[in-house]
């Protein structure tokens, strides 16, 4: 049985979605990236892509993560706040631990595409 199944499919993501974007936009650090940008349609957006990392049925048919984020000078710390809250979103609707971490494992190959700005060592 997929991840996407085992949290109860496309209701659950849908939620997921919403709460998720909750967290973000209160977010002091997170707000600025999403000024302008059309909610509705980024939503719909990141629905088909967790369900289709997921294993669900959803077709992700949105730009590749380079491109979608290219100019938004994300940082790694921005990356790591975002992985956060959906880890707590993900939390709080009872999806177990172990389907978290697998889906935060799932996401870690994706920083090389979103994060364009290195931070530097202290």
């Amino acid at each position: 049985m997929s991840i996407y199944d085992r949290i109860g499919g496309a209701e659950s993501v849908r939620a997921a979605v919403e709460e998720f974007y909750s967290r973000v936009l209160a977010d002091p650090e997170l707000k600025p990236f999403f000024a302008g940008v059309e909610l509705d349609r980024l939503k719909s957006h990141q629905r088909a892509f967790i369900a289709a990392a997921l294993g669900g049925p959803e077709i992700y048919a949105g730009r590749d993560m380079t491109a979608a984020h290219a100019g938004l000078d994300i940082t790694d710390g921005a990356f790591d706040a975002v992985v956060a809250h959906l880890a707590g979103t993900l939390a709080d609707l009872g999806v177990s631990g172990e389907d978290i971490a697998e889906i935060a494992t799932a996401l870690t190959p994706l920083r090389s595409q979103v994060v364009s700005v290195p931070e530097l060592a202290s």
